[in-house]
């Protein structure tokens, strides 16, 4: 009786018998030990590419290639289509096995190889198919006489260009308009293209003697297996309008247009786009993903799967949901990531920071290895299997194959990739479990109310005002929103109000906390994808309720524009703050994003990235990871950003109707907060325009404007989209009246006349602005001349006791208009040492000493400014110091009357009593008694 083979002896048996049957079809395949050793390796990775040689002997001299030649499918030879194909594709599909054995391929071009094969094989039965059927019925017309086309869309991994080697493909079919055929014997257009998708599965998908080419799933159409098998795009459109469910929008991701009529297939993806993606974070995703993944998990279960690489625990289908739900929460918002293939996607994802660079590269990993051990156990035998075969001499043929001395070390690094995708899988699934859970009396006030619970438990839980709270609460619970709620997002209410109550009465301010909490729910109630965020992030319903507790101005934008909720998840509200440079970069993100030659669109996305980025840093403020200071000047840097998108928007506008003038060009200058790099939360833009136009020019368009209105219409246009309300709020209010002569005066100035009014006519308070004023936008050279005008008229000799008098008069006049101060409080800005006095004492000494040193033209901002005025002696040096501290100190206290929407008026202590006492001291030292 003879023994039973070892693994390895078996498997070099095989090999021997395959190479044995090659040489009795191809005598000269192993005229060399090299050749012999090259066909080895391919006979110990696939019996399909063994076969396929025997078949086609001739391919032996074209393995290396890389394929790409499309199967000739002739008129007139209808009946060899099948066998013309399945043998095209056989040799196509053995060039990816001998180029993937060899390594002259990594598992991504073996991936996008099949997905390639697929591709043109479609192509080529769509063409032959669409030939054959108008010859009987001619062409498809829509009313207008428009020539109609199939569009045939691959999802999966077809769409994603990541084919299995022997996968099947799913397709949807779909075709712009209805109409009918303009043949001998017509048909309705429908039908035609139901007929040409009936013949496509066929062809490709019925096995002969030949085999097969692809195996076609259609149940992935409108309405599955019961739905019509070709749709028009309005069809489409509706269904996917009414009807379409969460694992739609997940198979949809990867669609693409894989045959027929391309250009028009993409045209329908971008009207579907909001279907599969969001404007709003929409991690109402995850409850369709926990849906898909528990009956995949059933099925296992019963079918026994869990060793399938695709379905079983840390499989392939776990990364693509992760990626995939990943992508559905964000790329409604972030275009980046709207990307078809897995791999590329998950390196959106981490570029964006929303998965750590580590983790996407252990993901990354673990999903080529998958891959391409799913590729090669079916490889095998051409089979669509996604398990390691039961066989143990085809389980060490594959482990062998890929350079493991047996099975078991297969298994041990299969088993850790398995388990990283499993781990980061399961942490994405669970995150709303990761929360403290809210005390068991407020979950049963709340779910007792409208007409049930106790005031009392509010008390015992820590507010205050527990009958005013109490009394929020049963009006919010009746609000037609709340009643109104689907199950899904009764519970999802259900779990955060709770946990919000909880939150707000361990704030610092819960009786504050908790009435703006409610009026955010109440802004987003009727969207429960905002819910799901609060169910699914704990980090950002602890931000929520911090920064309710904290700011009343914050609050307000987040019941306004609850995309702002966002701003509160780990990745932003604790990552780095984006600085001047980095927000300008964002801006010009956005500004790259805007659909052309719509104003509209593009204000909307500018005010949402003003939101946004404003929020961040209001957030970055109060948690102080930025000093008061450095806030206010990237506030500035923000509105500068946004002036310079703005005004490009502008200018493409008005150009479009009149031209541009030629050789010129406007600039807009910031004056006050905005030139000092001091701009707070919610403060207006003082700006003023120049321009550097001769007197007789005028535009060049079709509808020409002298250049001074075309200007003056650049400028009146660009404030009014500054402070046009959108459905994300306005940019800025405006304030022009800083300009020559003030409200009397022309809005846009020419060179000439603003440096003749500087010269002749300005005021001291004018000449004092323009201590801070700076260049923001437009026409560099328009920047270089206003800079000389300013240096000149800072510089100009000035009798000293005449400007303290002028400037001295002016503090006391404003003063007694504006003050608020009184007992037992103090107005920051207005008030006596406030940080008007300050501004004042700064742009006088500069207006006196600026002649004898230049170097006080340069700075705008007022640390610079004192700087600058101390290395000069013209402020004592004992005062720097202190009036630097004075500053920040008053800075940091107007923000935060900003953020929580007071006036800038708070009670004195110590510190700002000091504060005060230095900016009183070095402006009487200097002859300024304000």
């Amino acid at each position: 009786m003879a023994l039973p083979l070892s693994p390895d002896a078996a498997t070099d048996a095989l090999v021997e018998r395959a190479l044995a049957r090659l040489v009795e079809r191809a005598p000269q395949a192993l005229a060399s030990p090299r050749r012999r050793e090259a066909l080895a390796r391919l006979a110990l990775c696939s019996d399909f590419a063994l076969d396929t040689l025997c078949r086609q002997p001739a391919l032996l001299d074209s393995l290396d290639a890389g394929g790409g030649e499309t199967p000739e499918l002739p008129p007139g030879a209808e009946p060899d289509w099948p066998a013309r194909l399945r043998r095209w594709r056989a040799a196509e599909s053995t060039r990816l096995v001998w180029r993937d054995v060899h390594g002259l391929d990594d598992v991504d071009a073996t991936l996008a190889g099949s997905s390639r094969i697929a591709d043109q094989a479609l192509q080529a039965a769509v063409d032959a198919l669409s030939g054959q059927l108008a010859q009987s019925h001619g062409l498809v017309r829509s009313a207008s006489g428009e020539v109609q086309s199939l569009v045939v869309f691959g999802l999966g991994k077809l769409g994603g260009r990541e084919l299995n080697f022997s996968s099947d493909v799913d397709l949807v079919y779909a075709f712009p308009e209805h109409g009918s055929s303009d043949g001998a014997r017509p048909l309705d257009g429908e039908a035609w293209f139901t007929r040409l998708g009936q013949r496509l599965v066929q062809l490709l998908g019925d096995v002969t003697a030949d085999g097969f080419c692809h195996r076609v799933d259609l149940r992935l159409r409108p309405f599955g297996g019961s739905g019509r098998l070709a749709l028009s795009f309005g069809a489409m459109e509706q269904y996917y309008q009414r009807e379409g469910r969460d694992w739609e929008r997940y198979a949809w991701i990867k669609a693409r247009p894989v045959a027929g009529a391309i250009a028009a297939g993409e045209r329908l993806l971008e009207t579907l786009r909001p279907f599969v993606y969001r404007r709003y974070l929409d991690y109402s995703a995850l409850d369709g993903l926990r849906e898909m993944k528990a009956l995949i998990s059933a099925e296992v279960q019963k079918r026994e799967l869990a060793e399938d690489l695709k379905l079983g625990p840390g499989g392939i289908r776990e990364v693509e949901f992760l990626v995939q739900a990943l992508q559905l929460i964000r790329a409604g918002r972030e275009p980046a990531l709207r990307g078809r293939s897995l791999l590329p996607a998950l390196a959106a994802l981490a570029d964006a920071g929303h998965v750590a660079e580590a983790t996407a590269d252990r993901l990354a990993e673990a999903y080529r290895y998958l891959r391409r051990l799913e590729n090669r156990v079916q490889m095998l035998a051409d089979q669509q299997v996604h398990a390691l075969p039961d066989d143990p001499v085809a389980r060490h043929r594959i482990a062998r194959a890929l350079g493991y001395p047996g099975e078991r070390e297969l298994l041990a690094e299969l088993d850790g990739h398995r388990s990283v995708v499993a781990e980061e899988f399961s942490g994405l699934l669970e995150a709303r479990h990761r929360r403290r859970a809210p005390e068991g009396a407020l979950v049963k006030y709340w779910r007792a109310l409208p007409d049930g619970g106790d005031a009392a438990v509010l008390a015992d839980a820590g507010f205050t005002d527990a009958e005013a709270q109490d009394a929020n609460l049963r009006d919010f619970a009746r609000t037609p929103a709340v009643r109104a709620l689907s199950p899904r997002g009764r519970q999802r209410l259900d779990n955060v109000l709770p946990e919000l109550l909880a939150a707000a009465a361990r704030s610092q301010a819960p009786d504050a906390a908790l009435p703006r909490g409610l009026a955010l729910l109440q802004a987003v109630t009727r969207r429960t994808s905002y819910l799901a965020l609060l169910e699914e992030q704990p980090a950002a319903l602890a931000r929520l309720v911090d920064v309710t507790a904290r700011s009343a101005l914050l609050s307000e934008r987040l019941a306004a524009h609850p995309l702002l909720l966002d701003e509160l998840l780990d990745t932003r509200a604790a990552g780095p703050v984006p600085d001047a440079e980095e927000i300008a970069a964002l801006v010009d993100e956005a500004v790259q994003r805007l659909p052309p030659d719509d104003i509209e669109a593009g204000l909307n996305a500018l005010n949402e990235v003003r939101q946004a980025i404003g929020f961040r840093l209001a957030l970055a403020t109060m948690g102080l990871r930025v000093a008061p200071v450095d806030a206010a000047a990237r506030l500035a840097a923000l509105a500068e950003a946004l002036l310079r998108a703005l005004l490009r928007l502008a200018e493409d506008d008005l150009a479009r109707q009149h031209g541009r003038v030629p050789g010129a060009g406007l600039a807009v200058l910031g004056y006050g907060s905005l030139g000092g790099r001091e701009l707070g939360f919610g403060s207006d833009l003082d700006l003023v325009f120049l321009h550097d136009a001769a007197a007789d020019a005028s535009s060049d368009g079709a509808r020409p404007l002298d250049a001074g209105r075309w200007f003056a219409r650049l400028a009146q246009r660009l404030v009014s989209l500054l402070g046009a309300v959108t459905g994300a709020g306005k940019l800025y209010d405006v304030d022009v009246r800083l300009r020559p002569d003030g409200a009397k005066g022309m809005l846009v100035s020419s060179l000439e006349s603003f440096a003749d009014y500087q010269r002749q006519r300005a005021w001291t308070w004018e000449r004092q602005a323009l201590v801070r004023a700076r260049p923001i936008a437009g026409a560099p050279a328009v920047f270089a001349a206003f800079e000389r005008i300013r240096t000149e008229t800072l510089q100009a000799p000035r009798e000293p006791a005449a400007l303290r008098e002028d400037v001295v008069a002016m503090r006391r006049r404003m003063r007694a208009e504006l003050d608020r101060s009184g007992p037992g409080r103090f107005d920051l800005k207005q008030g006596e040492g406030g940080l008007v006095d300050l501004e004042f004492l700064v742009q006088a000494l500069v207006l006196q000493h600026a002649g004898a040193h230049p170097s006080l033209c340069a700075p705008r901002d007022t640390p610079g400014l004192l700087r600058a005025l101390a290395n000069a002696g013209a402020l004592p040096a004992a005062h720097l110091e202190p009036l630097l501290a004075a500053h920040a100190l008053m800075l940091d206290l107007g923000l935060d009357c900003t953020l929580d929407q007071r006036p800038r008026i708070v009670p004195p202590d110590d510190t700002l009593d000091a504060a005060r006492a230095a900016v009183r001291a070095a402006c009487s030292e200097c002859g300024l008694v304000f």
